[in-house]
C-alpha cells in the first residue's frame, strides 16, 4: 500500500474510530446506487445453478474498504423482498452494525458463542425495517477466532439456516485475520468488496488465495468507486 493511501486513511480517522454505515437503500430507495444493490442482490440469489443461496459472508482485503456498508445495504434489500433476513456482525474486532442500526451491543454473537445457556432469540434484535433482524457482535473478547472456529458456531449457522430465509455475515478483512476462512466454508458463498484506490492488489490476491485454500465458494466481487456513494462497477462470476 502506498504511503499516500496510508496517509489518507489516517487523515480520515476511520481506522481509529469505527463509523456507522450509510443505509443508502433506506435513505435513497429510488437512487441509482439502490438500484445497483438490487442488481447485486439478484446476482447473489441466482449465483449458483441448481442451488439456492441462503447465506453469504461479506469481506474485503483490508479495513475501511466498504464491506460493512455493503453488508448492511444488502441486508436491507433482501428484507425488502419480504424474505426473513438476519445480518450477523461477525467482525468482533471492529464491529459497526450496532452503530448503523442504533442497537445495543451488550449481548450479541460473542456472548452466544461463549455462554451455552443463551439462545438465538435472546441475542437477535429486531430493527425498524420489516423482516430484518440483526445480531450484533456482542462484548469484546480476546479470542474471536477461537469462538468462530468452535463447534457452537457451526451449529449456530445450521440453526440460523432453519430460522431465516437469508443470512448475511459481516466478516473481518480476509488478508489480515483468519476469521472469514473459519466461517465461510460452512456458508453458501463469499462476496469480496474491492474499493478503488484503497484496496491493495497484493492483499486482494492474498485474500482470494486464502479463501480458495479452504474451498470457499467466492460468488464474486463488489467494486466500489473512491466516492462511497458511487458504485462504478460490479460483477459476479
Amino acid at each position: 500500500m502506498s504511503q499516500k493511501k496510508r496517509k489518507n486513511r489516517k487523515k480520515s480517522g476511520k481506522m481509529e474510530s469505527p463509523q456507522p454505515s450509510t443505509l443508502f437503500t433506506l435513505i435513497e430507495p429510488n437512487s441509482s446506487i439502490s438500484e445497483q444493490f438490487r442488481t447485486i442482490r439478484t446476482n447473489i440469489q441466482y449465483s449458483q445453478l441448481g442451488k439456492q443461496t441462503k447465506s453469504v459472508a461479506i469481506t474485503s482485503a483490508g479495513p475501511s474498504e466498504g464491506k460493512s456498508t455493503t453488508a448492511a445495504n444488502l441486508a436491507v434489500m433482501f428484507a425488502k423482498l419480504g424474505l426473513k433476513t438476519l445480518l450477523v456482525d461477525a467482525d468482533m474486532r471492529r464491529p459497526t452494525t450496532h452503530l448503523t442500526f442504533e442497537l445495543d451491543n451488550g449481548v450479541g454473537l460473542s456472548n452466544l458463542l461463549s455462554l451455552t445457556q443463551l439462545s438465538v432469540s435472546e441475542v437477535v434484535q429486531e430493527t425498524n425495517i420489516p423482516y430484518l433482524d440483526v445480531m450484533t457482535s456482542g462484548i469484546r473478547v480476546p479470542n474471536p477466532s477461537e469462538l468462530l472456529a468452535s463447534p457452537r458456531m457451526k451449529k449456530l449457522i445450521s440453526v440460523l439456516d432453519e430460522l431465516y430465509d437469508f443470512v448475511i455475515f459481516d466478516m473481518p478483512p480476509a488478508s489480515t485475520v483468519t476469521d472469514v476462512q473459519l466461517v465461510s466454508p460452512h456458508l453458501d458463498g463469499v462476496v469480496v468488496v474491492v474499493r478503488k484506490e484503497v484496496t491493495d492488489k497484493k492483499a486482494l490476491n492474498r485474500s482470494i488465495y486464502l479463501l480458495d485454500k479452504v474451498d470457499t465458494t467466492i460468488l464474486g466481487c463488489v467494486y466500489l468507486d473512491k466516492v462511497e456513494v458511487n458504485y462504478a462497477n460490479y460483477y459476479y462470476s
